[in-house]
This record gives C-alpha cells, structure tokens and sequence, in this order.
C-alpha cells in the first residue's frame, strides 16, 4: 500500500557535493593475471597496458563518469526529483474541510439521538413501547456493522470526496424523509428514515482520521483529528439538548405534539440540505501537496496489486490492533448505552425531568468535547499514545463507579457534576483510540483501521444497551450501571497489554532527522505478517519505535 522508495539522504563531509562520489574499478580475478601477460608476449608488456588503461579512466570526462553511476551519479535531476516528489505543504482550505466535516458529522449525531433523549414522547405519539424508540437509536449501530467494509473499500479506492458526499446526501435525503412521517400511523415511515441516516453515518464516521492525515501537519494532526471527532459529540450534546425544548411532553394535546415534531424534523432538514451543498463545493479527496512525510511516502491511489483483503488481515494479525479493537469497542460501547438510556435512567430516579436529562446528556457530552480536545492537544505535544490512553481509561472508570452510586440519591445537581466528570474522561477517549489505531497500523489505511474501530464499537454498543436496557427496566439502573462498570475495568486490564509502536510518528522523525528508509520488498507472501503491508516495507534506521515512559 506504500510506494516503495529511498528517502534517506547521504550525508557527506566536506562541501558534500555529488561530484565527491569516487568509483572504483574492479581489478581481474588473480587467476587471470598470468594468461594475460602469456598471450601479451610478456610481463612488460602487460604493465605497459594496464598503465595506460588507468591513465584513460582518469581523464574520462565528468558526463562519462556520471553515466557509469546509476541515476546519473545520484545527483541532478534524479536527486531534484525526488526532493520535489517529497516536498510537503499545507494549505487554508484545510479549515474549511474539517468545517465542512464536522458539521454534517453533528447533524447526523443529531439524528441518531434526537428519538431516545424524548422517549416517551414518542411512545406516547406513535403508540409503541420504549424498546421500539430503543431501536430506532440502536439501528444506527446494526446497519454499521456490515456496512463498514464496503464503506472502507470504497473510501480507499475512490477517495475521502465520494465517501462524504455519499455520507452528507444519505444525511439530508434521511431528515426529509422524517418529515412525512409526522403521523401517529407513519411510525413505520420514520424508521425507514432513520435506517437512511443510519447508513450515512457508516460513511461518516470512519473519516476523522482520514481528514486529519491527508490534510494536516505532523504537529496538528491529533488535534485536527479530535476536532473531527468533536463535531460528533457537539451533535450528540445537541441532541441532547433541544429535543427536550422543541418537543415538550403534552399528552393531553397529540395536534400540539405533532406540530412540535414537525418543526425539528424540517429545522433538521434544512441544515442537512445547505451542508450538503457546502460538502459538494469544498471537500476535496486530497490537497495537491501532501502536509507530512508520512503522506509523502504515500502513493496518491491505491497500487494495482492492492488488496482490501490483504490489508484486513495485517490488521486482524496485529496483535496490538486486535487488543485496541476490544477496549475501544467497550469504551465506545458504553458510551452508547449510557447516552441512549439516560433519558430511562433519570426518568427511573426522578419523575418530571425530562428537560433535565438532557441537560444531564448535554453535560455529558460538552465535558467530552474538551476532554476530546485537550487529549488531542497532550498527543500533539508527547506523542504519549499508551499512557495517556491507560490513564483516561483508568479515570473513565473511576467517573463510571461514582456516577452509579451517586445517580439515586435524590440530588439532581449532584448528578450533573458526576455526568460531566464522566464524560469528560469517557468522551474524551473517543480520538484517543482513532489516533493510536492509525500508529500502530501504519502504513495501512487510515480508513480501514478507524472502520474497524467503529465497528466493534458499535457491536460492544449493541450488546451493552440490550443487556443495560433490560437490566435496567427489570432491576433499576443501579445493575445496569455496575454492568458497564465490570466490562470497563476489563478493558484496563487489555489496555495495560498494548504493545505500543508508533510507526507513524517513526516516519515523520525519521524523516526529519534524514534516516528513514522505505523499501519496497518483492516477497509479500514471504515476509512475516508482521512486516509487509501489500508488499511495501518501512524500515527507519534509527528506531523510535517505543513510547518514552513516563
């Protein structure tokens, strides 16, 4: 999947210019010195001629010598090719496709979240039972799970613009499908939408960390990368949010209910409409020079002899991978669960306080955008990939055991202090695991990896709100929360095993420190697993490959 090509530059002493490489010529084998000087007619004569073959080589003109190295003597136009070929550069419009990303990102969060957090407005509109509400959130995680891989087929062989066209169009085409659903008999109706934007966030999810990589530095990429990720959560925050103020709770007036849900869903469509058409105008698969050496070691498209198949399975034999897989997936997962039954778990606790579970879920979420942010921010600056991912995991933990025995003790603000801290650490996790998912699996696709990723995350979240769900409604939350409680801490204990090698980064410091290697190697099937990526092998010479410890 990488081009295979030297990088490393020779450092030479003295004025270093090409000129300075000296060729030697071979001498003949010993053997053959005696033949020689017979059929010459003497030792003399032999002499004689090998001194004038010397004397030649040394006067050979400078364009001669040149023609004996290869690549005309590793200086000129091949050197200055090479140099132009790796030449890296980012641009302004960058912003704009993080922009551009990140707002229909959030208003297709919006969608997926906008039904539980007013759950029993809509039991009580469309005549169903919670579990049916239920699934219209946990659709958003079934349809992920097979779509994922042809998702990621498609973002590596057409590139980041058609993935998120198809994923900003499937978005708008699902919000005003939602708006002639608004009937108590049409229930049906607006579970064929939310399927619709169930399956655009297949295409939206998998790219932060494609966006953050083509299109931003070394210096900025996790940054750039949890900002991406940041647009999710501030629609899922503003799910939380507005329904509750748009919809409020009239059981007495189904007209009045009505209209009121009208009115969000043509809002959500209107936006979903103007993003649309920005996401047509500014994403672009890639900008015209690559914003990093990691980038720049890339080829523009896949090889002819990329597999999509191949590259699965160096990830499924990466053991670090596989360990990621599972604790982000249980992370994730829990999040899920907790966000799409928080409105049943206050509900359980408090009567009345619709409005102040989402507020609570608002809470939740806005904490985790600046844990998302300052997360990225600490990887931009340390590069501490493992330990600042065991940490948060840690405290994600310790936030989850306190929100479960404080929930019930009848102080609703308490509850909000327990929720933010929660969140910050839970929420804040979410780019924590896309940008170590592409470390560890680089050179492989950015999009593949973080599919993956979001796949067991939506598996785990599938499970974990079936399991919660049920416990809850059966035992109160009380068991519902320890169960996350227990999956969670078994996810420390797997984070703890992560091998961590940062091969990304080696790229980038070992281009920066001018020994960096990228060879193409000719045995694929031979080479252990470990090694080949579709053929191409990254080798830094000087190895960077541990995290510095704490």
């Amino acid at each position: 999947m990488v081009a295979g090509e030297l990088v490393q530059e020779h450092l030479r002493a003295g004025t270093g210019a090409p000129d300075d490489i000296t060729v030697g010529r071979k001498e003949p084998e010993d053997e053959e010195r005696p033949n020689e000087a017979v059929y010459a007619g003497g030792a003399g004569e032999t002499i004689s001629k090998r001194a004038q073959e010397l004397e030649e080589d040394k006067e050979a003109p400078p364009d001669e010598r040149e023609v004996m190295l290869p690549n005309g003597g590793g200086g000129g136009e091949g050197e200055e090719e090479e140099e132009k070929r790796l030449e890296t550069r980012v641009y302004a419009r960058r912003f704009a496709v993080l922009a551009v990303f990140s707002l229909y990102s959030l208003v297709n969060a919006f969608q997926w979240i906008q039904y539980s957090i007013i759950t029993n407005v809509f039991t009580q509109y469309y005549g169903v039972t919670n579990d049916k509400v239920d699934w219209l959130s946990i659709v958003y995680m079934v349809a992920y799970v097979p779509l994922i891989f042809p998702a990621t087929w498609l973002l590596d062989r057409k590139g980041l613009r058609l993935t998120a066209l198809l994923g900003a169009g499937l978005n708008c085409a699902g919000a005003w499908l939602k708006c002639a659903s608004v009937n108590p008999q049409l229930f049906a109706v607006t579970v064929t939408a939310q399927v619709i934007c169930s399956v655009a966030q297949v295409f939206i999810l998998g790219l932060p960390s494609r966006v953050a990589s083509v299109w931003f530095g070394p210096r900025e990429v996790s940054t750039a990368c949890a900002t991406a990720v940041l647009g999710n959560q501030l629609g899922t925050a503003i799910g939380f949010l507005l329904p509750p103020v748009l919809v409020p709770n009239t059981p007495d007036n189904v007209e009045l209910t009505g209209h009121n849900i009208m009115i969000m869903f043509y809002g959500t469509a209107a936006v979903s409409t103007v993003l649309f058409v920005l996401a047509v105008i500014v994403i672009k698969d890639r900008p015209p020079l690559p914003p990093s050496q990691a980038q720049a070691v890339l080829p523009d498209s896949p090889p002819e002899d990329y597999s999509y198949k191949q590259s699965i399975l160096n990830l499924v034999k990466n053991k670090a991978f596989v360990l990621l897989l599972i604790t982000y997936g249980i992370m994730t997962g829990s999040f899920y669960s907790v966000s799409t039954l928080l409105n049943q778990m206050i509900m359980a606790c408090y009567e009345n306080q619709e409005l102040n579970a989402g507020r609570i879920g608002l809470t939740l979420v806005v904490a985790g955008m600046v844990g998302s942010i300052l997360c990225g921010l600490w990887l931009d600056r340390t590069k501490l990939y493992k330990i600042t991912t065991l940490i948060v995991y840690i405290l994600s933990f310790v936030g989850m055991l306190v929100f479960t025995f404080t929930l019930d003790l009848k102080n609703i603000h308490l509850v909000f202090v327990t929720a933010g801290v929660l969140g910050f650490f839970m929420t804040g996790y979410l780019p924590l695991g896309f940008e170590f998912g592409v470390e560890i699996t680089y050179p492989e696709s950015e999009g593949t990896s973080s599919g993956l990723l979001n796949a067991f995350a939506q598996i785990f979240g599938i499970i974990f709100t079936l399991i919660q769900g049920k416990l809850t409604t059966d035992h109160g939350p009380l068991s519902g929360n320890l169960f996350l409680c227990a999956w969670i801490f078994l996810g420390i204990i797997l984070t703890a095993l992560i091998k961590s090698e940062l091969k990304r980064h080696n790229v980038n410091m070992g281009a920066d420190s001018n020994h960096l290697k990228a060879l193409t190697t000719d045995c694929p099937g031979d080479c252990p697993s470990e090694k080949k990526s579709n053929g191409d092998k990254m080798e830094p010479s000087v190895s960077f490959s541990r995290e510095t410890s704490l």
